[in-house]
């Protein structure tokens, strides 16, 4: 017995925008540090041990979370982090 599948894509995108990269940093010298954690599991793991070796080596380094990793950051959230930090580590982990 064989049924029809219909797969259905959740996104609200009919054209997806396209954003240019930014230009990565011609150093890392005086960067502060944004780590981002998106609330899966173990993704706090991987973002405390690279706060330790940002922190070794002098970097500030600010953390943040989002309430759930199933949702967008927050517009406020994402602004905050634009305002202090210039290198943004995002944590996705299971």
């Amino acid at each position: 017995m064989s049924e029809d599948l219909i797969l259905l894509d959740p996104t609200p995108e009919r054209a997806p925008v396209v954003r240019a990269r930014r230009a990565r940093p011609a150093s890392i010298d005086a960067a502060r540090f944004g780590l981002l954690d998106i609330n899966k599991a173990r993704g706090n793991v991987f973002l405390d041990r690279i706060e330790q070796l940002l922190r070794s080596r002098g970097h500030p380094v600010n953390r943040y979370a989002k309430a759930r990793f199933s949702i967008l950051a927050p517009t406020e959230l994402k602004q905050k982090i634009a305002r202090e930090c210039d290198i943004v580590v995002e944590a996705l982990a299971d």
